[in-house]
């Protein structure tokens, strides 16, 4: 199979790109060449901005595209109209987050989507991230007159996350000590290995599936206080769990999902709890939690003495805040 990956060297691209190389397929990079320049010399790239370049691609065909990096749906619709005669299929990385909240339990993808007074706005923010996604899906799809695949992933973690979202627990937890954890231990989470997220797109574009998928995981329901138990498992800490109140988070203004990663508060639920039925019936599969763990740390561990955690809790703030909570209790 001939394909193309708009992006390719961050992330879900870099996986992508080693699982269809595994594959035996034949990979193509188009992107602005800054990040990880290094990476992949061996293959062959088209170095350009989508936002006014995309004619360097001009007389070539590949079977497949797979959009790793479309935000804005301008932007989106360029691509896709530009490579409608010249691949088979369109794949769009979308988010969960496409969801009209609030989210209920279980939602398969026939769900109520996100909009935005403004559809021509490019300025990418929290509040309009789920509609944009939602809007570079239909571009996409009108494109493309229906042979393009949306791929609702949820919250994507392993090696090389630039978004330190799960990475933070793992290290946490390899520090050891009294460890703040968030709410309650049976609250929800949802997480899938960006391997195996990369692994389901390559089978699922060799199929030619169309239309939204929520790929997220794993098979069986998963809680925070699991996957900081496995946490602890793997690294062998001594880390002692002080379970703190969402009323407390709430007051102290503690950011879920960024200062506290995996957290969402009771009333946020559902996002964490969606449907994979779709996806599980067309061969997404999971690799244990703790091998994720594992490649995780020793990824993160390898980073520079000096790195800034992008999010999590400082070690300062979650020590002023474990002692303001002992200190709510006495």
């Amino acid at each position: 199979m001939k394909l193309l990956i708009i992006g390719g060297t961050r992330f879900l691209g870099r996986a992508l790109v080693d699982e269809a190389r595994h594959a035996g397929h034949d990979v193509t990079l188009f992107n602005r060449g800054r990040s990880n320049p290094t990476l992949y010399r061996d293959i062959d790239q088209i170095h350009g901005d989508r936002d006014g370049e995309l004619s360097k691609m001009a007389g070539r065909r590949w079977d497949v595209v797979i959009d790793t990096c479309g935000y804005v749906p301008r932007i989106v619709r360029l691509s896709a109209d530009f490579l409608a005669d010249k691949v088979e299929h369109y794949t769009f990385i979308s988010s969960i987050s496409v969801y009209a909240e609030p989210v209920p339990d279980h939602l398969d993808e026939s769900g109520t989507v996100e909009t935005i007074a403004d559809e021509t706005t490019e300025e990418v923010t929290g509040e309009a991230y789920g509609a944009l996604k939602a809007l570079c899906e239909g571009a996409a799809t009108d494109a493309t007159g229906g042979r393009a695949l949306n791929v609702r992933a949820g919250l994507i973690v392993g090696p090389h996350d630039p978004t330190d979202r799960f990475t933070y627990w793992p290290l946490r937890f390899a520090r050891g000590g009294e460890v703040l954890a968030p709410g309650s231990p049976d609250l929800s989470a949802q997480v899938i290995d960006v391997r195996d997220l990369a692994k389901w797109i390559i089978l699922a574009v060799g199929k030619r599936l169309t239309g939204p998928y929520n790929v997220t995981g794993p098979e069986t329901p998963l809680s925070i206080g699991a996957i900081l138990e496995r946490c602890r498992d793997v690294t062998g800490s001594d880390a002692a769990f002080t379970w703190v109140s969402e009323a407390f988070l709430t007051r102290h203004e503690v950011q879920p999902f960024t200062e506290l990663p995996l957290w969402l508060p009771q009333e946020s639920q559902g996002i964490l709890r969606v449907s994979i039925d779709k996806a599980l019936s067309n061969g997404l599969a999971f690799r244990p939690l703790e091998e994720t763990i594992r490649d995780t740390l020793e990824w993160a561990s390898s980073r520079a003495s000096d790195y800034a955690m992008r999010n999590g809790l400082s070690p300062e703030k979650e020590r002023a805040l474990l002692a303001a909570w002992h200190e709510s209790l006495s």
